[in-house]
């Protein structure tokens, strides 16, 4: 085995959207991805996240400076290089995210080296882990809404988020459309991507939940702690307050979950430090006995969230599968509601499928 990262390389994309989309504080045509390639000798591996160019640009920086040449069983070691290197551009942000990838490719690249599936080197913790189709944008006709939440329902899904806070007017009858047209049986989560104020929030939590709403996600701006809090214990019994997705280290996440602020953490390995600090995410939620969510990025969060055992689900996000599912030999398709690792590929058995992708591929 080569005992040296031999080479790296990084390539940015942009993905149109098929319609246009929108949250509760955000609109978008387009999706961008930053990937990351690692070779040791003939092993080639890969680890993304979902940013802009300025991320590729860091990403790749980082790579000449620091990952290539270094020794791939000694990842830990390389990734303090990679903190200490971006401390004063601050450890959050677009050089979190391209440290995030590269601790990606990383984790990929030891896992290939072993000739073991992910998942294995981390250690299983369950076969296989409930999904939530996520989608419903605020930009959606009801029609398209309903569609798009209905069809998530048909093919077994147990749950279901849509978008809401664009227009708070008109978004429980936007909910009441949801919950027609995935029936009774299907939970439906909404996230109003900190669009509320408190009060707006708690009122809309207590309208949410006659349409048996079991998941309010960024009622308020997740940087806003206290209100979160206040949120939470005004909330109807049996609803989840959540965030956490633009958590960046493992000190967001411990003040969140002393703040009491969720009942349910977030974390987004392509923007927390990568597996790793997804890792420490789900070791703050172990000491804290709160149950561990994936935020985007199905192929990126399958293999770590079925070894880790605060996770309860992931999010299968409509953008990131359209994108993963055409990018992608091995993505793994959902069954029933859940996704299983294809254990009979090393690493976490995605290989870039670089013809359909380089039609996307932007300089940078």
């Amino acid at each position: 085995m080569n005992d040296q990262i031999t080479a790296g390389s990084v390539a940015f994309y942009t993905v149109p959207t098929d319609s246009p989309e929108a949250d509760g504080t955000f609109d978008w045509t387009s999706t961008s991805m930053v990937i990351v390639h690692l070779e040791c000798g003939a092993i080639r591996a890969l680890g993304y996240t979902y940013a802009d160019s300025g991320t590729a640009v860091i990403a790749q920086k980082l790579l000449n400076e620091l990952v290539i040449g270094s020794d791939p069983t000694c990842h830990p070691a390389t990734l303090q290089r990679l903190l200490r290197a971006i401390r004063n551009m601050g450890e959050t942000g677009i050089a979190m995210m391209a440290v995030s990838a590269i601790d990606n490719a990383l984790w990929d690249l030891r896992a290939r080296l072993a000739d073991l599936p992910l998942v294995q080197l981390l250690g299983q913790v369950r076969p296989s882990i409930p999904i939530y189709g996520s989608g419903g944008f605020t930009s959606y006709s009801d029609s398209q809404l309903s569609d798009q939440l209905g069809k998530w329902a048909e093919q077994g899904f147990a749950m279901v988020k849509m978008k809401i806070g664009t227009d708070p007017g008109r978004d429980p009858q936007r909910v009441i459309a949801a919950r027609q047209a995935i029936g009774g049986d299907c939970k439906l989560f909404v996230d109003a991507n900190g669009a509320y104020n408190v009060t707006q929030a708690i009122e809309l939590a207590h309208c949410f939940a006659q349409q048996g709403v079991c998941w309010f996600e960024e009622p308020v701006s997740s940087d806003n702690l206290v209100g979160l809090d206040q949120v939470r214990r005004r909330a109807p019994l049996g609803m989840d307050i959540a965030a956490g997705e633009y958590g960046y280290n493992a000190w967001y996440f411990r003040h969140m979950l002393d703040a009491q602020a969720v009942t349910i953490l977030q974390a987004d390995c392509t923007r927390c430090g990568g597996i790793s600090g997804f890792l420490d995410a789900a070791s703050l939620c172990w000491a804290h006995d709160i149950p561990l969510s994936s935020h985007c990025g199905p192929g990126m969060h399958l293999h770590v969230c079925c070894a880790v055992p605060r996770a309860v689900h992931m999010e299968f996000f409509h953008d990131h599968a359209r994108i993963e599912r055409m990018f992608f030999d091995g993505f793994c398709e959902p069954a029933q509601g859940q996704l299983t690792p294809d254990r009979s590929r090393p690493g976490m058995g995605l290989e870039l499928r670089v013809q359909d992708a380089e039609e996307f591929r932007v300089s940078f």
